[in-house]
């Protein structure tokens, strides 16, 4: 049975702390489950836990760092099959949520080790991923964005640097700070799947406990011309969380939102068109505008993928832009 199979890989790895054997039969675990149609139950989902914990505590009694690093991918790829399964046999449409802890936990492990070099790997064991830093730390908050986790998000963005001057100057061709890039990559993934709750309680948390400039100095910089400053990630959020929850009547408001912002920061963080898949869905489920057919397809694939411009955003006065924002910030 396949409970036989999941026996055998716990004691490997329990008992006899072999990693690397048990690696490759935690893969074939993860297919047949796929394969055999088995339910994604709390029992299973409490299997793999136990799984992640074992392998995670033999690894590190592999032989070399070179092993680790090896046996460490290889778990992300067991941990992103099993979300497949998850989402096909279980009953939320992106995977489980415990999977998606899993992965969020583990892929910010590795990004703790990796550096920012814009490199894919290209090892058969890791199909062609990337494991640069930037990559990791996207790939994670959007998991714990999934895994409705708004909380751990908030942890990893704490110990991440403020943005610098070079990061928040007008028409910068730097990716915006990883901070503001990640805070922004969560929400846009949890207003996507139509989790206004916990992108609220995100927005609002790093206001309070991370944030350090002034916010009325924030919003005054967002609508102006001469600052030479970048449209700054706050205030874009907090309108956008204002806007939809209104009507589907704020769609122009909604592009006017967006054009600036993507101009500005969207295009210069990690996967941009990632990040259109987000907002394009937004736009899709909250104010029924849609794209031309051919770009949906592409971009519902990119969706599926998860389971420039001037300092000032003119054109609109600031009692408009208070009434977006209200109850945002």
């Amino acid at each position: 049975t396949i409970t036989y199979g999941y026996d055998v890989c716990i004691s490997l790895l329990d008992k006899h702390s072999k990693a690397s054997i048990a690696s490759q039969l935690l893969i074939l675990l993860a297919q047949v489950l796929t394969e055999t149609h088995t339910t994604c139950d709390p029992a299973w989902i409490e299997r793999i836990q136990k799984l992640d914990a074992a392998y995670l505590k033999a690894v590190a009694a592999a032989e070399s760092q070179v092993e680790q690093k090896r046996l460490y991918r290889l778990h992300k790829k067991f941990l992103k099959t099993l979300l497949g399964w998850s989402d096909i046999m279980g009953d939320v449409a992106v995977g489980a949520l415990e999977i998606h802890e899993l992965i969020a936990n583990h892929v910010w492990f590795l990004s703790e080790s990796s550096d920012s070099a814009s490199t894919a790997v290209t090892d058969d064991d890791d199909a062609g991923e990337e494991f640069t830093k930037d990559a990791l730390q996207s790939e994670s908050v959007t998991h714990y964005a999934l895994a409705e986790k708004p909380d751990a998000i908030l942890e990893k963005l704490k110990g991440l640097p403020e943005p610098t001057a070079k990061e928040t100057k007008a028409n910068h061709t730097c990716p915006p700070a990883a901070r503001e890039a990640l805070l922004t990559r969560a929400i846009l993934v949890m207003i996507a799947v139509e989790n206004i709750r916990d992108a609220h309680t995100l927005l609002r948390s790093y206001i309070s406990e991370v944030e350090t400039r002034d916010l009325e100095a924030l919003k005054k910089s967002y609508m102006s011309k001469t600052d030479k400053k970048s449209a700054n990630h706050i205030v874009f959020l907090s309108m956008l969380l204002s806007i939809v929850r209104k009507d589907k009547k704020t769609g122009p408001l909604y592009t006017w939102l967006l054009k600036g912002f993507s101009n500005a920061e969207l295009a210069t963080m990690y996967k941009p068109e990632m990040l259109k898949g987000y907002t394009s869905k937004i736009g899709r489920v909250y104010f029924d505008i849609h794209p031309p057919p051919g770009m949906m397809a592409t971009l519902e694939n990119m969706m599926g993928m998860m389971g420039g411009g001037g300092g000032g955003m003119g054109g609109m006065n600031p009692a408009m832009m208070q009434a977006m924002m209200g109850g945002g910030m």
